[in-house]
């Protein structure tokens, strides 16, 4: 259905986020994440500042992911462009991540670590857009070959998409027939 509300005024801000997943070796895969955001018009804070239009969040996250554990083994972030200079004090905020799977309960063990005052909340909300795009990434990555099943493997993709959406959802036909084939 149609918008009633259709967008006619200037454009006044946009946020990018883009996840890409890359070979690493026979064990891991890179999965690399990019914040953009920026405004297209001046900004006047309530300082009296006036902030002219450009980038004012870049931000980068890689991920080295162990792709048959789905742990994440090690974790680097940029930060090219941030709006202060107290912004570069959570460069590190997600060093605490190195260990964790990508599994259930990994939002709530992420913003439990990084969340709030404890880090950035844009890098938290690129880490937390990354995770499903690194199981489609991890998907795609061991799709590449014909494989034989792989019954742990298959335990964490299932384990990782019951309940996520409603086709996913426990007892629904996906979920069913998925568990079907690890009690075989």
């Amino acid at each position: 259905m149609m918008s009633p509300w259709l967008a006619k005024g200037k454009r006044v801000h946009c946020r990018n986020i883009e996840v890409s997943t890359f070979e690493c070796d026979d064990q891991r895969i890179v999965v690399e994440g990019f914040l953009r955001e920026e405004r297209f018009q001046n900004s006047y804070l309530i300082t009296g500042d006036v902030k002219p239009p450009g980038v004012f969040h870049h931000m980068i996250v890689r991920l080295l992911v162990n792709h048959h554990t789905l742990v994440i083994e090690d974790v680097a972030v940029e930060m090219p462009t941030v709006p202060r200079d107290e912004c570069l004090e959570t460069v590190t905020s997600l060093e605490q991540i190195k260990g964790l799977s990508i599994t259930k309960g990994f939002t709530a063990k992420v913003k439990q670590i990084a969340g709030g005052n404890k880090g950035c909340s844009h890098l938290v909300e690129l880490l937390l857009a990354m995770a499903p795009a690194a199981i489609q990434g991890f998907a795609s990555f061991r799709s590449r070959k014909p494989q034989g099943f792989d019954r742990s493997q298959a335990g964490l993709v299932i384990a990782f998409l019951v309940d996520t959406c409603r086709p996913w959802r426990k007892g629904g036909p996906l979920a069913e027939k998925h568990q079907e084939l690890l009690s075989k």
